[in-house]
């Protein structure tokens, strides 16, 4: 056994409360207002109790929780936080996978004749954790990371699972088939209409089967149900893209406001895509309709970029195309990310004067804040 998972246990409002006494002991939700169709991101454990989880609409959770506190999303706060989790994992393995803020799988084979077997090693991140940031993380270990995965939720919170390999089948059979990677509810439900209702059950069913049911998605549950699960530790993932969308208070017919939004969502993406040295070869417009409908619609760019400008209006030519308002939610995400400049040698004197005022903006940004200077369009919607 090598893998190692630790998941923070109800981190963003873990730190609330670390951070707020008042807060300790109390129902705590971190997410977005429900008056603006706001969703939980984490709760507390004292809000889980009354049934409050994670993507559960605010107004949902208010309800089922009436004395429920709930806080804004602090990302800054959180980010600081897990870096200093990063750094102790660090000075125990530079093998280290981060899914999240507030989760990372660590391999750990490499550094056991140094701190021990994983098990040691693991019991020492938990409680430097404890000590050192005053917040409670659940560890899982096992051989491989599906197993890691499934061990560190197992006795949540402040858990620590072990799972050697020749206990790993035991371990799996009476799970529900919903613990497992790769099963969503729709999966979850097929496989429960035809009996299965644990990885025991969906064991017994024959490669043949699974395969001839769900494609290529079959032969990787067939391999999970075993605990087999062949994906190594990546320390450094690829980021394949960069998006931002916003969940509207009320339904948007107008397309001028709609167009707006789209502006100001693409100046954020592009501000992110130039603080991560990327520029994006395509751009994804994403829509939401009333009926929970979803869309996405794709356009290739002529070169890399990072500028707001060329985003900006390949999602306005989508937009245009592809949206009938009214809208829920709109949505922009760069793809096709690169980091190398490329040099063209004909540039188009707007994308090089658009460059340099960029360039000088960002300067402006970077000392007096994101809201120093806006563009004029985005004005109308500040006063409204």
């Amino acid at each position: 056994m090598h893998i190692i998972h630790v998941d923070m246990d109800a981190f963003f409002a873990s730190v609330e409360q670390r951070d707020n006494p008042a807060l300790q002991g109390v129902p705590v939700a971190v997410g977005g207002l429900p008056e603006s169709r706001g969703v939980v991101a984490t709760a507390s454990y004292e809000a889980r109790k009354y049934g409050v989880k994670s993507a559960m609409p605010m107004a949902t959770a208010l309800k089922l929780c009436p004395d429920l506190t709930v806080l804004p999303v602090n990302y800054h706060k959180y980010r600081k936080v897990s870096e200093a989790v990063m750094d102790i994992f660090r000075s125990y393995t530079p093998l280290i996978e981060p899914i999240s803020l507030d989760e990372a799988f660590l391999d750990v084979r490499g550094s056991e004749k140094l701190f021990g077997s994983a098990e040691v090693t693991g019991e020492a991140i938990q409680k430097r954790i404890k000590e050192e940031l005053q917040l409670s993380a659940s560890v899982g270990i096992g051989p491989n990371k599906l197993i890691a995965k499934l061990a560190s939720d197992f006795q949540k919170p402040n858990g620590f699972t072990v799972i050697p390999r020749d206990k790993v089948l035991d371990f799996l059979a009476p799970l529900p088939v919903t613990k497992m990677w790769g099963i969503g509810e729709k999966t979850a439900a097929s496989l429960n209409r035809i009996g299965v209702k644990t990885i025991g059950q969906l064991r017994d069913l024959p490669p043949a089967f699974l395969e001839g049911k769900f494609g290529k998605h079959g032969k990787i549950l067939y391999e999970y149900s075993r605990g087999e699960d062949s994906r190594p530790v990546e320390p450094e993932r690829e980021v394949k893209s960069v998006g931002k969308e916003v969940t509207f208070a009320g339904d948007i017919g107008d397309m001028e406001e709609l167009r707006r939004t789209l502006q100001e969502l693409a100046e954020k993406v592009a501000r992110r895509l130039r603080r991560a040295n990327l520029k994006s070869g395509s751009v994804i417009l994403k829509i939401k309709y009333p009926d929970f409908q979803l869309v996405t619609r794709t356009e290739s760019l002529p070169e890399p970029t990072d500028l707001a400008g060329p985003i900006y209006r390949a999602a306005a030519r989508l937009l245009a195309k592809y949206c009938k308002p009214p809208v829920r939610l709109l949505g922009v995400t760069c793809g096709k990310l690169a980091g190398e400049r490329q040099i063209t040698l004909f540039r188009d004197e707007q994308l090089v004067r658009e460059e340099k005022i960029t360039a000088a903006l960002d300067k402006l940004r970077d000392r007096y804040g994101e809201d120093v200077i806006k563009a004029a369009s985005l004005l109308k919607k500040d006063r409204q």
